[in-house]
Order: structure tokens, then C-alpha cells, then sequence
């Protein structure tokens, strides 16, 4: 057996005396990829910012090709080989791509012109299309993840942990990743892969390694696991027979009152003559490539961002043509949009759980101008129990939470608000299969319940199983729409592309 590159030693790390992880061995071989599955909270970054200088272990140690280290600082850890490219972006939104990319590396004197140059020409090598001129701040959450990528492959390092990094791509944007880590493992570098995505670590990973609750309890080569077998090991139980369930026919909700109408409603030229309409009491999946539309028009409909003034069309809630210039004054007429950026746009990450969801009633003016402790307190227990929401203690700040606890706090925010009509942006986006079967199960129980709801999703088995109807975009618009029965993943993708 060849010595490990990366050895982790009965690692235990605890927060305020609460154990993450406790006693976990890990081990990492040169130029394999290495998998390590779990359900959010299971402990899966707490172990690898261990790795990377993030945070330091309690008990246990950590070897470097057989030598003992203990990195205090990412940059410690870059120094040694080993990068982190994280869930959440850790790029500065003030600077360009090039200039992200770039960053700490800089010459005395740099030349901006050659310095976008030698960006272009790296992205294109890694068949990323992101312009290196543009600000961070103005790229959508898919791009982003590209630029992190891309700036961990460029420092040339032994060891690169990638913490939920398709999350936000495309299906074909995935392919230039896999293609990607394929070159990177021949190379010589070795990378561990968190994903929520079952399939993904299956068909990449040498090897997969399971955390449940901070414990290890699986690990073994990749080709000894299957997905149920990996579920079993991940929550205790199988949920293969339910979790990505297709719809059919007798399964679909009926046609309620139509809600919401949109019609050849434009924004630019990123959403253009776009029409459709919105049932009560139905699930509508809207699936699309990125750059096809579909969340802009969410944030047109819900007062995020505005339509074109002149010919930007019209949308009708009950029959009455309504135009919002800010979120809240769609909230006060009952609708909502849940973010698929819950960091940046989903809640405030110092204030606590309570001090969150009382923001949501606050926003929708639910409650006095003078804040009630005792109903922050009343919302917090009455939401987070219906969620289920998993906390070190019930005053947890947010940004404390695992991803998928983070999801349902950002959820019971926009519900708080008593939506009539609830629109979902990529809902499981970076959430564990556990976290994943409740969240559509609650989504189901709101359409069941008479809202009308509305879920993006980039992931077909999702916009399959949770939908009533399907509404798919390209270029700006709706270019079609499907029943349950009628779809197929091969219907869908080529309506999306062609």
C-alpha cells in the first residue's frame, strides 16, 4: 500500500463542547478521487476545513505525505498543497474575474489588458465561458462556482477539495468539470468531492467514504457501493422508493383557479416575450439551462427586478394587471420568491434563527413596529419544529447551520409572509437526500393546501417528480410545456437546448 497523502487520525472537532465530527479516520491516495458523502450537518466540511486550515481539530492529527501538520490558516495550507473550492464563493465582489483570479499573485506591475488576456485564455482551456472583464458581483451563482474552480486549478496543488461544485452548473457545464477532474487525477492531484448528487460521486469517485451524525460509517471503493446502499449508510434507511418518484397522470393535482397570468413579459435581452400562467393548488416546474431566463423571470414576478417600461408586457394576479417596483409590495399581495442564493440573498447570517424568521414578518408587515420577543419566539418554535430544523440551540446564528438547515430557515422565512402564491429557486440546492425528501414533501403539502407553487430547478429527476405541469425555458422565453405522463428527460433537455 502506498503511503496516504492525506491522513486524518481519529479526528474529533466540537463547538461549544457539541462533537461535528468525532474519532474519524480518512485517508486520501495520490491521484485518486476520493468521495465523502453525508447528510448536511454529517460533519463532511467540518472534516475537510480541518483539512485545509479553515478550523483546527479538538483531539486527533492530521499527515501530510506521512508527516504530522497542523495548518492554522488557508494560506498555510495553499502554501502546502491544498486548496478548498467552498459551497459558498469565497470571491471578492468588488474585482473583476481576471482580477479574482489572479488575486495574491499579482506582479509589482501589472498590465490589466494582459492580465484579462491570460485569464480568457485559462478559463478557455478549462471550457469555463465566463467574460474575465466581468465584476463578480454581477455573475449568477453558476459562474461564480466556475471562477472558484478555476482559481484552485490554477494554483497547481496537490490536493483539491471541492465542496458541492456542480451544484449550480448545467448538465453540460458538468461534462467540462468531470473532464476537468478526469485531467486533474492523471495529473497526479488528488481530490475529494462532497456532493449531494449520489449519481455523480458514483460515476467519478475511486473511492467513497460515508459520515452520518460526526461518525464515519462507511468507506470502501466506489465500485462496492450503489446508490440505495449509499442512502442506507447516509440516513439509517432506504428512500430510493420515494425520493425521485416520476409523477403520472393519476398522481397530478387538477387545474385550479389560474393565479397569476404573464404575458410576453421582457426584460432586455435576458428575458424575451415570455408567457405563461399559474394554478392554485398545482405545482408548476420550470426547468432551463442557465442564461434561459427562468429565475429572472421569478424576480420580475415577485418585484426583485423590474420589466422593460415600455413593451415589457403584462402580468395579471386575479385578473388585476399589477407592476412591482420593490419585493414587498409583491409580499403584501402574497407573493414570494425563495432565493437559489440563500447566502448572499437569503437571510441575515449574524442574526439568529429567531431573529430571522421574525425579518420575514417584519418585511411583510405581520407584525407591530415595536419587536415582540415573545412572538419572535412564538414564529421560531412554531416554524422551526414544522421544518425541522436542526440547531446547536435554539438561538443558533444561521450562518452556524449546516446547508440544508440553512435552506429551511430561508423557507420558513418566505412562509412566515402567508404567501398565496410561493415560487421555489433550485429549493435542494447543496442539501442532503435526508433534508431533501422533507423539503419536497413540505412543498408538496403547500400545493395540497391550495397555493400555487412554482419550483426552478436545473435538475431533472426534481422538476419530474414534484410536478404538476412543466413549463420549459430557452432564450428568454417558455418554449414549452408538458404533463407529467408525457415527459421524458430526453422531451425535456431537447426543448431546453434545441
Amino acid at each position: 500500500m502506498m503511503q496516504p497523502l492525506i491522513e486524518m487520525k481519529q479526528v474529533t472537532k466540537e463547538y461549544r463542547g457539541v462533537p461535528a465530527v468525532t474519532r474519524v479516520d480518512f485517508v486520501l491516495q495520490k491521484g485518486e478521487v476520493h468521495a465523502l458523502l453525508g447528510e448536511n450537518g454529517a460533519g463532511k466540511s467540518t472534516l475537510t476545513k480541518m483539512m485545509c486550515g479553515v478550523t483546527q481539530p479538538t483531539s486527533g492529527e492530521m499527515l501530510l505525505n506521512g508527516k504530522p501538520v497542523s495548518f492554522q490558516t488557508p494560506a498555510e495550507a495553499l502554501d502546502n498543497g491544498v486548496a478548498m473550492v467552498f459551497q459558498e464563493t469565497s470571491l471578492v465582489p468588488s474585482m473583476t474575474v481576471a482580477q479574482n483570479l489572479y488575486l495574491g499573485d499579482e506582479n509589482l506591475f501589472n498590465r490589466i489588458r494582459g492580465l484579462n488576456i491570460a485569464a480568457q485564455t485559462f478559463l478557455q482551456s478549462l471550457n469555463f465561458n465566463v467574460n474575465p472583464t466581468a465584476l463578480v458581483s454581477g455573475l449568477g451563482a453558476a459562474h461564480k462556482q466556475m471562477v472558484e474552480i478555476a482559481r484552485a486549478v490554477r494554483k497547481n496543488v496537490q490536493v483539491i477539495i471541492f465542496d458541492e461544485p456542480t451544484a449550480s452548473l448545467t448538465p453540460e457545464e458538468k461534462r467540462h468539470f468531470f473532464s476537468l477532474v478526469d485531467r486533474l487525477k492523471k495529473s497526479g492531484v488528488s481530490i475529494i468531492f462532497i456532493s449531494h448528487a449520489l449519481e455523480e460521486a458514483l460515476a467519478i469517485a475511486d473511492r467513497i467514504t460515508v459520515l452520518r451524525d460526526g461518525e464515519l460509517v462507511a468507506s470502501d471503493l466506489a465500485s462496492n457501493f450503489d446508490r440505495d446502499k449509499i442512502i442506507r449508510a447516509m440516513v439509517g434507511r432506504s428512500l430510493s422508493n420515494s425520493l425521485y418518484r416520476h409523477q403520472t397522470g393519476h398522481g397530478a393535482r387538477p387545474v385550479g383557479e389560474k393565479v397569476l397570468s404573464v404575458q410576453n413579459v421582457s426584460m432586455g435581452t435576458i428575458v424575451r416575450n415570455t408567457s405563461f400562467s399559474i394554478y392554485s393548488g398545482q405545482i408548476t416546474g420550470m426547468f432551463g439551462l442557465i442564461g434561459s431566463g427562468r429565475t429572472e423571470v421569478a424576480k420580475i414576478i415577485s418585484g426583485v427586478v423590474k420589466r422593460n417600461f415600455f413593451n415589457g408586457g403584462e402580468i395579471r394576479l386575479r385578473d388585476r394587471s399589477v407592476r412591482y417596483r420593490v419585493p414587498r409590495q409583491a409580499m403584501k399581495d402574497g407573493i414570494v420568491y425563495v432565493t437559489e442564493d440563500r447566502k448572499t440573498e437569503g437571510f441575515f447570517e449574524t442574526m439568529t434563527i429567531p431573529e430571522n424568521l421574525y425579518m420575514g414578518a417584519l418585511a411583510a408587515g405581520l407584525t407591530g413596529q415595536v419587536v415582540n420577543m415573545a412572538e419572535m419566539r412564538a414564529i421560531a418554535a412554531q416554524w422551526t419544529k414544522t421544518l425541522n430544523v436542526k440547531a446547536i440551540n435554539p438561538n443558533a446564528r444561521v450562518i452556524e447551520l449546516s446547508g440544508g438547515n440553512q435552506q429551511k430557515v430561508v423557507i420558513s422565512k418566505s412562509l412566515v409572509q402567508k404567501p398565496k402564491v410561493i415560487i421555489f429557486d433550485e429549493p435542494t440546492r447543496g442539501v442532503d437526500v435526508g433534508a431533501i425528501a422533507e423539503i419536497h414533501a413540505f412543498i408538496n403539502r403547500l400545493a395540497d393546501e391550495g397555493l400555487a407553487v412554482v419550483v426552478i430547478s436545473s435538475y431533472l429527476p426534481e422538476v419530474m417528480n414534484l410536478s404538476d405541469r412543466i413549463l420549459v425555458c430557452r432564450s428568454g422565453r417558455v418554449v414549452e410545456e408538458f404533463a407529467p405522463e408525457e415527459a421524458t428527460d430526453e422531451k425535456i433537455m431537447f426543448a431546453a437546448v434545441h
